[in-house]
């Protein structure tokens, strides 16, 4: 199924998208342009943080029925990014500690969606994503989310390591999720302030993530499955959160 993507084309018209702070996905650049108005473009996204990928003219010419793409196209996002301090006013202006779930590497739209449907049902005040290795913030996302994802806030960082530490001196608790986890899910204190890592599909949390986290949690496995699906894992442990929350 092709996904519906909404798509800025030429560069007068993306350089305009980039002064005005439109939310960019990614701009993609045909390789061999060398124009001045091109490298312009590719030096303004990377300080706004926008990833530029170098991509075939061809792959241009199907994005753009009638060619007249001039070497670059933005992918424009439908979800309004924020930043890290907007997720935790939104708590403080609630009155509530901050509940954030951080997202390692989830690359698959569709468990991205569903792990954003999860954190909004259970209360989560805000979602963190790489600004590089994640699922496309796209009309698909929204709708894998059931419109979840145009009512919860998305930050993009570009360190998820950076990012625990901060919320760490913050007072959040940060609670890891892996396989190989010290503590039981059910087992562990998940009430105060708190960030949940849901690491990426295949991999899990990266290293250092790990190594940042306070504390790991495992989910107990019966069967002969060593482990579930990460939005599956996700919402049994943003349930469990939720859970111990309303238990006061």
């Amino acid at each position: 199924m092709k996904e519906d993507i909404t798509l800025i084309a030429g560069r007068n018209p993306v350089m305009e998208a980039l002064k005005s702070n439109t939310d960019i996905n990614n701009i993609m650049i045909a390789k061999g342009s060398k124009e001045g108005i091109i490298r312009a473009i590719a030096a303004k996204a990377k300080k706004q943080g926008i990833p530029v990928k170098e991509v075939s003219p061809v792959k241009l010419d199907g994005l753009i029925p009638a060619k007249n793409h001039q070497g670059v196209v933005a992918n424009i996002s439908p979800v309004k990014f924020y930043m890290l301090r907007d997720i935790l006013k939104r708590a403080a202006d609630k009155g509530e500690d901050a509940f954030i779930v951080i997202l390692d590497g989830i690359e698959d739209v569709h468990n991205f969606g569903a792990i954003a449907r999860t954190a909004e049902a259970c209360g989560a005040h805000g979602l963190v994503i790489h600004k590089h290795r994640a699922a496309p913030v796209s009309s698909m996302a929204v709708k894998a989310s059931a419109g979840a994802l145009l009512h919860i806030p998305v930050a993009r960082v570009t360190n998820i390591t950076k990012t625990i530490i901060e919320l760490k001196e913050k007072g959040l608790w940060i609670a890891g999720t892996d396989a190989n986890g010290e503590s039981k899910y059910y087992d562990s204190n998940l009430k105060g302030p708190i960030g949940v890592v849901i690491g990426s599909e295949g991999k899990g949390m990266s290293r250092l993530v790990r190594e940042s986290c306070d504390f790991n949690l495992k989910i107990p496995m019966a069967g002969k499955m060593s482990s579930l699906n990460a939005s599956n894992a996700a919402a049994i442990i943003l349930f469990e959160v939720l859970r111990q929350r309303n238990a006061g």
